[in-house]
């Protein structure tokens, strides 16, 4: 019967607008599913009965048109809809979000599955793997110097929670910055007696300052005055002292002789000023750098109180120029470098590096030393310094191997310099470290894992692969929102984060539903008349046939 047709039209209409229906329930499900990609229904119509053939038109009359009546509809396609969903931050390391096409290569029981779902964390064994079944992440494993093999080999991605780093003995400082150009010289250049000596008393008068040598090192110098056997006459001697108040040095300026100056007062007579010309006022001790005037020219000679005075560059600061730096031994020990410089003359600084005795095997201060000389511009040049290539050398205490450690000063514009800018010089780096534990993880956007241990160091530990597919929608799921590749999805092709996969990773996210409830929604009404419509044509046609049925009554 012709009605029967349009009850089969019907019935398909009711049944496939009820796997519509399934699709957009199923959608509507996951619409909070991370990584979950939704599906669409598409129709198309079944087979059609031909009532009439047409034909072709002729010099005569005119071609006719094929008469033909569908046979109902079926479902032509049910495709899943790969655009990027949203990102929530979830601020948890091993959360990860992929934007772009590739998908996260898992592994459970031997065989590989693919993922949008980057809910992962860290097994008991140090393995990533996936939250909802344990199955593992796949990428590739450092070696135990951080570097990443080549290729696209899968191992599973197992971080040693219990990692760690030798200590690296500090073998390099690069120091930098910048030594006043017009800065005064380091060393006491002069010294400078003034006041009265009381001419009533029997003396010894006695003055002491505090001087400092070309390395800024201190010292005292003590100066006496005493009375010989002919008036008005005086022999000056002077002492000079370590810090540990052991005399380096004697001599003596002599005779002093003070005259009347007509104003009431006794001042040195123009033979002793002679003295004061020469270099009997000149004290040069070689062996400890140190060079001075000693210059007694305003001390006068009277009755009065004794007002004897004394200083060094009006006493002024010595000036040096410190940095320092931790560095580290064998053993992780840390220790304290200090670097100082000193002005000698124009264009020409010391340099002194020093260890503590505290860090050294036999309790001593340990130091290195040498010059540089700048070139007109400021600039230094690796003939200018001395010794060549110059080094610091001790032996640690606490049992590490000794330490030697290059000094580099830069060169040009690239190190220490000396310019009519303020003077700073600090350490720009130093290569070594302590011993370190493993105290932290970080995911960088190309899927690298970064360890971050306990002295700072980060070190490379593994990198998470990706895959794509030419043809994502030939993917089949295997539910726990992972995918096989099957007939037509082409192989897995393997490749790294970045450019090769037009792939990045967010660490701390995790990409949501790409549900969109609105459309869902619209979709559900058209469903829903689709099926109303098709179910009309089921009553109606029944119906009809009813009718038929009563004609023999």
């Amino acid at each position: 019967m012709a009605l029967l047709n349009s009850l089969f039209a019907g019935v398909s209409g009711l049944r496939n607008h009820q796997a519509m229906m399934d699709v957009i329930g199923n959608n509507i499900a996951n619409v909070n599913t991370i990584g979950f990609k939704s599906s669409r229904v598409t129709f198309s119509d079944a087979f059609n009965q031909f009532i009439k053939a047409g034909t072709n038109p002729t010099e005569n009359s005119g071609g006719t048109n094929s008469f033909q009546i569908g046979l109902g509809m079926k479902v032509n396609s049910v495709d899943r809809n790969w655009n990027q969903g949203t990102f929530e931050r979830t601020g948890i390391t091993s959360d990860l979000a992929l934007q772009g096409p590739g998908m996260f290569v898992l592994k459970s029981n031997g065989e590989n599955f693919y993922s949008r779902a980057g809910a992962f964390t860290f097994d008991a064994d140090g393995r990533l793997v996936s939250t909802q079944n344990g199955a593992i992440v796949q990428g590739k494993v450092a070696s135990s110097d951080g570097a990443i093999p080549p290729g696209n080999n899968l191992q599973d991605i197992k971080i040693d929670t219990n990692l760690k780093l030798p200590a690296v003995a500090t073998n390099d400082i690069k120091w930098g910055g910048n030594l006043k150009s017009n800065s005064v010289l380091t060393r006491t250049e002069e010294v400078v007696q003034r006041g009265n000596i009381n001419s009533a008393l029997p003396g010894p008068f006695t003055s002491q300052t505090t001087i400092y040598d070309e390395f800024g090192q201190s010292y005292k110098v003590k100066v006496t005055y005493t009375k010989t056997a002919n008036p008005d006459e005086y022999d000056l001697d002077w002492e000079v002292f370590d810090s540990e108040d052991v005399s380096i040095g004697t001599g003596s300026i002599t005779p002093l002789q003070f005259e009347d100056d007509g104003n009431g007062s006794w001042v040195l007579d123009a033979a002793s000023q002679a003295l004061l010309d020469g270099a009997n006022n000149r004290i040069n001790i070689p062996a400890n750098n140190i060079d001075f005037v000693l210059n007694p020219s305003a001390v006068s000679q009277n009755a009065s109180t004794s007002t004897l005075s004394i200083s060094a560059d009006g006493n002024r600061s010595p000036n040096i120029v410190t940095g320092s730096v931790t560095i580290f031994d064998t053993l992780g020990t840390a220790h304290q470098v200090t670097m100082k410089f000193t002005k000698i003359g124009n264009n020409e600084w010391t340099w002194t590096a020093s260890v503590p005795g505290t860090s050294t095997d036999n309790g001593q201060e340990v130091k290195a030393s040498g010059t540089i000389t700048f070139n007109a511009d400021g600039t230094l040049s690796p003939e200018n310094i001395a010794p060549t290539n110059p080094q610091l050398t001790f032996v640690p205490n606490g049992g590490a191997n000794p330490s030697v450690i290059d000094l580099d000063f830069g060169t040009g514009f690239g190190g220490v310099t000396q310019t009519s800018a303020s003077s700073v010089v600090s350490a720009l780096s130093q290569n070594g470290s302590a011993s370190a534990t493993l105290s932290n993880l970080n995911i960088d956007q190309y899927g690298n894992i970064v360890g971050i241990f306990t002295n700072g160091s980060s070190k490379n530990l593994a990198q998470l692969m990706v895959s794509t597919f030419a043809n994502l929608n030939g993917l089949i799921s295997n539910g726990d929102n992972m995918y096989t590749a099957y007939a037509n999805s082409g192989e897995p092709r393997i490749g790294a984060l970045g450019e090769e996969t037009g792939t990045t990773v967010q660490s701390g996210a995790l990409e949501q539903s790409n549900v969109d409830l609105s459309e869902e929604f619209t979709r559900m009404i058209v469903s829903q008349r689709g099926f109303q419509a098709n179910a009309r044509v089921i009553t109606t046609a029944d119906n009809l046939l009813q009718e038929i049925t009563n004609l023999i009554r």
